[in-house]
């Protein structure tokens, strides 16, 4: 076994899975004829997965959360940042292949690419071992925070845009009532145009975290 597989506690039965896994297309590009392939496509099939296993652990676990309570305590799980965390907590950051451009570049402790090399990882898991094997990786490193519920709902939702860079967005102040003592204040989130969600607060700051959360629900409906 491989350091990395002693970390997670899961042995390779097909090789070539694992190693395409690791690879980034950065080190492919430059070296063909020596890699079998990189992990874009494993990425898109572990973002499903882990979004399934995700949600199957959050509707057993908090069994009184609200739909939309459960769809924030996901969306912080599989944020860029817990990706990226777990990835470094195993180790994949030192284990990753990378190109020469992108290792000079600092990708070697890029949140995104931490984040996308997991998510392969998890797909690779799941294909070499079925969903049993992939479910154990995911509840040991990635599930495994107690009553999770993030406040900073602005950088949960930044984070998630972020993963689509041609998504712009943007709040705007929409009133701001009352004396000065208790002026209310209400904000929108716009998403390529589109009113994603609106809140409330005491400050503009509040309001904005408010107007995040409901952004969060309005893109989860839309899937």
């Amino acid at each position: 076994m491989t350091q990395l597989e002693e970390v997670i506690g899961y042995a390779f039965r097909d090789p070539l899975l694992y190693e395409i896994a690791l690879t980034h297309s950065s080190y492919y590009n430059e070296n063909r004829g020596a890699s079998p392939g990189y992990n874009e496509r494993l990425e898109f099939l572990g973002d499903s997965v882990l979004g399934f296993l995700t949600a199957d652990h959050l509707f057993h676990t908090y069994r009184k959360k609200t739909e939309g309570e459960l769809t924030r305590m996901r969306a912080a799980l599989v944020c860029e940042s817990s990706l990226a965390e777990a990835a470094r907590e195993i180790g994949l950051h030192a284990a990753v292949k990378l190109g020469r451009g992108e290792e000079m570049g600092g990708g070697r402790n890029r949140p995104s690419l931490l984040a996308d090399a997991m998510e392969a990882l998890l797909a690779a898991v799941f294909l070499d071992g079925g969903m049993s094997a992939a479910r154990t990786l995911a509840e040991k490193f990635l599930l495994n925070e107690k009553d999770y519920l993030p406040t900073d709902y602005k950088t949960t939702l930044q984070e998630l845009l972020q993963r689509e860079p041609a998504r712009q967005y943007a709040y705007r102040l929409a009133d701001a009532s009352g004396p000065d003592h208790a002026k209310v204040f209400t904000v929108e989130i716009l998403i390529e145009g589109e009113l994603a969600g609106s809140g409330s607060g005491a400050s503009k700051k509040e309001a904005e975290q408010a107007a995040a959360c409901m952004a969060l629900e309005w893109l989860e409906e839309r899937g």
